[in-house]
């Protein structure tokens, strides 16, 4: 009896039972999941008596998931749409990193420099060979295999898909036309892999291979990565610093939901993105709850330092600033939850 009412207090209280950490499930993008897995980690060094069980199936799977109420938390580089969250209005986004999602390769060349209309031609099937013409024209110098282009896509629903495509139809009135942005897309021509792990052994594995992945798979796998050519007109590379310039000029809106390819600005990179956790603004569980929401507060603000590191930009000053606000107003069973005082 006893037993039973100290384990009552402590879930009153936000802990697990002695002997039984707290258990948080989530399920989703595989864009941060290097840093992710990292966080989760140096989280349980903090706090030994919660557990994270994170599932990498990408974005697409993740919005199901929360959709569905079978995770605690999603996780998605793409904002939800209006529909989705129509259909769980209670989720709230909690963005946690940038990222920069990078065309690399698999062919003999030291460098790669590409222009929108050379992206879209690959993935539109009308540019096939590495020796192309308008390939060449970008490269003035570089010794370009004459041999076919294997295109390589994902194959699930995917934030990182939905950035990508997301800057094609920005960049490319056919692509918008034709194919348009989604998490999950009907594609002119390619392979299709699954997450970013996917992806990325394609290339290694394919020669000739382009694919799109999330800067730190390509820089952990040793692929080289091609340099853009921006809004401003100059080229590129995909770097923490080009991706923090992307998201330099802009205007974040109360949801969190915003899109920053194809930014303005002389060095920033054009496929940058921010990536965010979905939560409800009201847990139903008050100790998973609780523990889910010192944990976003840890991220934004402790966790960040692991960011750039592992390849992701850490956040601006004024959008921590923001979701310290967000993370406050989150309740659990009603009630808020404690935090820190803001730094």
């Amino acid at each position: 009896m006893l037993k039973t009412v100290i384990a009552g207090a402590l879930m009153a209280a936000g802990l697990a039972a002695a002997g039984e950490p707290v258990l948080v499930t989530g399920a989703g993008a595989t864009f941060p999941f290097p840093l992710y897995s990292r966080w989760f980690a140096d989280y349980d060094k903090v706090r030994p008596d919660v557990r994270f069980n994170y599932q990498s199936i990408g974005s697409g799977g993740g919005i199901q998931q929360i959709t569905a109420g079978t995770v605690d938390f999603g996780a998605s580089d793409a904002p939800l749409t209006d529909e989705q969250l129509g259909r769980i209005p209670d989720v709230v986004h909690v963005p946690t990193v940038l990222g920069a999602v990078v065309l690399t390769y698999n062919a003999p060349m030291p460098s790669l420099r590409l222009t929108p209309e050379i992206v879209a031609g690959i993935y539109l099937g009308r540019i096939a060979r590495w020796d192309d013409a308008a390939i060449a024209a970008a490269n003035p110098g570089v010794a370009l295999p004459a041999e076919d282009i294997a295109v390589v896509h994902r194959s699930d629903g995917s934030g990182t898909t939905n950035i990508f495509t997301n800057y094609l139809s920005k960049v490319s009135p056919e692509w918008k036309e034709k194919v348009g942005f989604a998490t999950s897309v009907r594609w002119p021509t390619g392979l299709g892999g699954k997450g970013n792990e996917g992806v990325t052994g394609l290339v290694k594995q394919t020669p000739g291979a382009i694919g799109y992945v999330e800067l730190a798979y390509a820089k952990q796998n040793g692929l080289p990565m091609a340099a853009l050519r921006n809004h401003d007109g100059r080229f590129v590379a995909p770097t923490i610093a080009s991706t923090s310039e992307a998201a330099a000029g802009v205007e974040m809106p109360a949801d969190y939901r915003v899109s920053i390819t194809d930014a303005r600005g002389p060095g920033a990179y054009p496929i940058a993105s921010f990536t965010y956790l979905l939560v409800h603004r009201d847990a139903r569980d008050p100790v998973r709850g609780e523990a889910m929401i010192r944990f976003l507060w840890w991220a934004i603000h402790q966790g960040q330092a692991a960011a750039a590191p592992l390849d992701y930009a850490p956040l601006p000053r004024a959008v921590v600033e923001r979701v310290e606000r967000t993370l406050r107003a989150l309740t659990v069973q009603g009630r808020p939850v404690s935090l820190a005082p803001a730094r």
